[in-house]
């Protein structure tokens, strides 16, 4: 039985002005093939499903299988990148195995306004009563505890906030925290030279 991806990487490409280019795509496609020969094994079961076709034969289907990266730029200037998705770890060129959850990380974004730190985190398909909701002073854990989508991630903040101040609303799939930073109100006070 073929997939679209294996019609996809069997497919010849015309010949190229480019035979170098031509090299390089075949030798990807091996890499690519090899990644995802017993990719089925390594995902959780319950990502995979089957359906009989019309025809007769069975169609495999994985997912959903999650990955992604968000980059901001941060208050000092350096890239913030953080990782989102259900895949833990990617087989590398020394080897190793796919890796993948059946909880998905959302994506997160996290910001200061004012004297509130707000967290905003994208679950999409989870209902409000599925959320559970964590945090200290320096972390916030977010996780769907039932329903069909999973949803796992404990995030270190930015700054010290005041956990009791944590306000959060939740609507089409967006989350919204805030928490109070803690000694925001302390502005500071003038000092007098001798």
């Amino acid at each position: 039985m073929s997939s679209p991806f294996d019609e996809w990487l069997g497919r010849r490409r015309p010949s190229s002005w480019f035979p170098d280019i031509n090299g390089m795509m075949k030798d990807m496609e091996k890499i690519m093939q090899e990644a995802l020969k017993n990719m089925d094994q390594q995902v959780p079961r319950n990502l995979v499903k089957e359906r009989r076709l019309d025809d007769g034969s069975v169609a495999r289907e994985m997912g959903p299988i999650v990955y992604g990266y968000s980059v901001k730029i941060g208050e000092d200037g350096k890239p913030i990148v953080r990782k989102f998705g259900n895949i833990n770890s990617f087989p590398g060129p020394l080897g190793g195995t796919l890796s993948v959850s059946e909880q998905r990380e959302p994506l997160i974004d996290m910001f200061k306004d004012g004297d509130r730190l707000k967290i905003v985190a994208e679950l999409p398909g989870v209902s409000r009563e599925d959320l559970k909701i964590t945090a200290n002073e320096t972390s916030l854990g977010i996780e769907s505890v039932s329903g069909e989508r999973r949803y796992h991630k404990r995030i270190d903040l930015s700054d010290p906030v005041d956990p009791s101040t944590g306000k959060s609303t939740y609507k089409n799939g967006i989350l919204e925290i805030s928490f109070t930073l803690k000694n925001a109100k302390e502005q500071g006070i003038p000092i007098d030279f001798d």
